[in-house]
């Protein structure tokens, strides 16, 4: 990862220079706003929970954990095993 950074900060000129940003734009018309907002809930809010000793690798397992417990929501789901539950009356309040 170090290299790969040390190559990017060597070589990171030749798109502006080239005009490479101008001429392609942003791809297929996406704008910045759709990876802020995945930035924010991937980032910042779980930041916000931290210890800040060793914050990268809270914030990576804080994602993870994010990821697993929505995969298993859906699995749940799928397998009508939160209905009739309190749980489901606060999902149906949240639009899940």
């Amino acid at each position: 990862m170090d290299d790969t950074l040390k190559h990017f900060h060597r070589y990171h000129k030749i798109f502006q220079t080239s005009g490479l940003i101008q001429a392609f734009s942003a791809p297929n018309g996406l704008c910045s706003s759709i990876t802020d907002s995945k930035h924010i809930k991937a980032v910042k809010e779980p930041w916000c929970w931290l210890s800040c000793f060793e914050a990268l690798s809270q914030m990576l397992l804080t994602n993870q954990h994010l990821d697993k417990l929505a995969a298993s929501c859906v699995n749940f789901f799928d397998h009508r095993m939160l209905q009739g539950m309190c749980l489901s009356y606060i999902l149906n309040k949240l639009g899940m």
